[in-house]
């Protein structure tokens, strides 16, 4: 069965959704762990993903002591159609960065930290080395802390990958964003085979737990959502997490459907009978979403 667009809900006339779904809203975060963290970001001027993101999970996952950490700037040398962070020329490699996420980390008290980063195609090692480095630190300081890695491709360099496997995050994480047929509208420079490799790299190189996330409202049919699955279980893939695309802004791909709250309880079901060790699946599932379980 393909999934298709509920034209009861308001339609632009370029075929855009106009008006999200009441699942879609969020409760302001709250609790005595969120004010801490909210304080110490602010006062430190800390960089997190959840805050410059505006996850609708933030309170949730810093409640149970999860966060998320970018990495290499906040420019991107890629221009993919569904994300919002800048594209252009990126700033020059701060070499002190390890250490200052290593410490935000400590001052935060990140049970399990998420760290991810822009492309960085416009550097030899892509980043890798800044990453390697950055995990080192973390460790040094916070040895406690358990660690994802949500990874670009590199390319599928594989030197460049094996830096990652070898300071050995409990998870890395590799996203697909999207099915086959419409990656190269959603991830210009990035090639869907591709990631396949390095997710299968990752966990033949020995990677104990292996990871990826898919967006849906993108156009894409159920068909092609449980194909996706299939190709990322054929690479022995332990986490999936499957989420609503929602627009950055006008001058981003549009939603073309708001997925049902059933669709997404079907897919985890689905998910988990292909043998998936956890698939996180709904509306405001983004990819560190409980990310501290998945290392279980």
């Amino acid at each position: 069965m393909e999934t298709v667009v509920n034209t009861s809900r308001p339609v632009a006339a370029n075929g855009q959704l106009t008006q999200k779904p009441k699942w879609l809203r969020v409760k302001l975060p709250t609790g005595q762990k969120y004010t801490e963290l909210r304080g110490l970001v602010d006062k430190y001027k800390l960089h997190t993903i959840c805050t410059s993101g505006s996850c609708p999970n933030m309170g949730e996952c810093w409640g149970e002591g999860t966060a998320t950490f970018m990495i290499l700037g906040n420019i991107c040398t890629r221009s993919c159609g569904f994300c919002g962070v800048k594209t252009g020329r990126p700033e020059t490699v701060d070499w002190d960065e390890p250490e200052k996420v290593a410490r935000s980390i400590k001052l935060m008290k990140i049970k399990h930290a998420v760290i991810t980063s822009v492309d960085r195609d416009d550097l030899k090692d892509m980043g890798s080395i800044i990453w390697a480095e950055t995990v080192k630190a973390i460790r040094r300081m916070n040895p406690e802390t358990t660690l994802e890695t949500l990874i670009p491709d590199f390319q599928g360099v594989e030197r460049h990958i094996d830096r990652i496997v070898a300071v050995a995050p409990e998870v890395v994480s590799h996203n697909m964003e999207t099915v086959k047929r419409l990656t190269r509208e959603v991830r210009i420079q990035a090639k869907y085979e591709r990631s396949l490799e390095v997710l299968n790299y990752l966990k033949k190189s020995g990677i104990n737990r292996t990871k990826s996330g898919i967006m849906l409202g993108l156009g894409e049919t159920e068909a092609e959502v449980l194909q996706t699955m299939e190709d990322l279980r054929n690479v022995n893939l332990d986490v999936l997490t499957i989420g609503q695309y929602l627009q950055p802004s006008k001058k981003h791909l549009p939603v073309k459907e708001f997925i049902t709250p059933d669709q997404f309880k079907k897919y985890e079901e689905i998910g988990l009978d292909m043998g998936f060790r956890h698939v996180e699946s709904g509306a405001l599932v983004r990819s560190s979403y409980k990310a501290q379980k998945h290392i279980l």
